[in-house]
């Protein structure tokens, strides 16, 4: 597998070199010290990940994925930031990249490479877990119905809008398949809703900018 990594901290580019490259089926082909090195770096090597940073002096990751995919709508691009930028996950969810991971999280980078490689989505726990609770129910308009949700159920729909199947879902949040039918059969209910398709147009309309 060929990644890129483009970040502005060479500590941080090398550590992660090392790890991916520890794994003798990944290769870092190119390394970027900033977002205005992303498209450049895909046109040239075509990687199969790219694994970004989001603050960097020039151009943001954010600036950098949402013109990769533009070209290109198929990459595969993980972020990396702290847990703190709230924005910043939103947004990365509008964008469509793959994963959004903690930059210091450095033991998930190989499990969750594996994961995008093979076409799922990867978000960290910590992050799975904030997103309900990122967008106000006054800025975006949510239903009443909204609020009558539990905390996993908000998870699943979350993840439910990001267009993950039921086994990806349980993965992520360590429940049965079985658990998480059963979780949208209920979502379904609480908002008046017929197909898990008219629930992820629910996220994208409440939750999406």
């Amino acid at each position: 597998m060929k990644l890129i990594i483009i970040d502005d901290d060479p500590i941080v580019s090398s550590s992660l070199k090392k790890i991916i490259e520890s794994h003798s089926n990944y290769t870092v082909v190119a390394i970027g010290t900033d977002g205005a090195d992303a498209m450049p770096l895909f046109i040239q090597y075509l990687p199969d990940v790219i694994l970004m940073d989001i603050q960097m002096k020039h151009q943001s990751g954010l600036e950098a994925a949402s013109a990769v995919l533009s070209f290109q709508p198929s990459a595969k691009i993980i972020l990396l930031t702290t847990f703190s930028d709230d924005e910043y996950i939103i947004e990365a969810l509008r964008i469509g990249v793959k994963g959004y991971l903690l930059k210091q999280n450095f033991q998930s980078i190989i499990p969750s490479l594996e994961a995008v490689a093979s076409g799922q989505h990867v978000y960290g726990a910590e992050i799975i877990h904030k997103l309900p609770s990122l967008s106000s129910p006054t800025k975006y308009s949510l239903p009443a119905q909204y609020e009558s949700l539990s905390e996993k159920e908000k998870e699943v729909l979350t993840l439910v809008g990001q267009g993950l199947n039921n086994k990806e879902i349980a993965d992520s949040l360590h429940m049965s398949e079985g658990s998480v039918r059963n979780c949208v059969s209920t979502l379904l209910d609480k908002l008046s809703l017929k197909s898990r398709t008219q629930l992820a147009i629910f996220f994208l309309k409440h939750f999406r900018k």
